[in-house]
């Protein structure tokens, strides 16, 4: 099933996990991938199982920590033999397990630069290109993380994830730029644990479903990949 053939997708944090498995997912249906991790070398893996399905890739680095870094992956991304036509905000990190009562600022600010800031910033790089294209899915990943106050500071950045992506939403509505945003599930890997209730690779294929929307479908809607997770891959 080749539904995204010749369309280019942006897939940050793309080097292991459910970024890796979403490039790979997208692959398979004829896209092609501006994967992206801090280091080149990190995204060997990646690459190479890429191979095996034909598609043309390109490679962004750079750190999500820092607007320097952030530009330099816009810049990377920029010079991609295509348009961004998929953006997929994947990369996010983990917030200290600390009380909410004395969480400090500087923690605040590291965990929303990644999970926020960068992933503002990256729309607002590759949105307009998608508007001047009558065509866009942007897809920001969230968390249903709920009732733990010890980690606050990564809850609430997703909840600002929720917000943007309903706000940017409205922005693009009738110009089929969707903006969806999408919980991966508890999800064996670095950020979830090994004690998550589900292996990575049934992030598949429910994280592709707001990549597959027809024309003009649903926009500024919250998705469940494992929702999906027992239909075929």
């Amino acid at each position: 099933m080749k539904m995204l053939e010749n369309k280019w997708a942006l897939v940050t944090g793309s080097s292991r996990g459910i970024g890796q498995q979403i490039a790979w997912g997208l692959a398979e249906r004829g896209c092609n991938l501006i994967v992206h991790g801090r280091e080149a070398g990190h995204l060997d893996a990646t690459l190479a199982k890429l191979k095996t399905f034909k598609v043309q890739t390109h490679i962004a680095t750079g750190e999500l920590s820092s607007p320097d870094g952030v530009a330099q992956i816009i810049a990377q991304t920029l010079a991609a033999p295509g348009p961004v036509d998929i953006l997929y905000n994947n990369a996010a990190i983990m917030s200290k397990n600390t009380s909410i009562l004395t969480v400090d600022q500087a923690e605040w600010e590291r965990v929303f630069q990644i999970n926020v800031w960068a992933l503002m910033a990256l729309c607002q790089a590759f949105a307009p290109g998608m508007r001047a294209r009558g065509y866009g899915r942007i897809i920001n990943l969230t968390s249903g993380i709920a009732d733990q106050p010890n980690l606050a500071v990564y809850s609430v950045s997703k909840a600002a994830v929720d917000k943007y992506s309903r706000d940017l939403a409205a922005e693009f509505k009738g110009e089929n730029v969707l903006v969806n945003y999408l919980d991966p599930g508890w999800l064996q890997t670095d950020l979830g644990g090994k004690n998550a209730w589900f292996p990575v690779e049934t992030v598949l294929p429910g994280a592709l479903v707001p990549a597959l929307l027809e024309d003009n479908g649903p926009t500024g809607r919250f998705f469940a990949a494992m929702d999906f997770k027992y239909l075929e891959k």
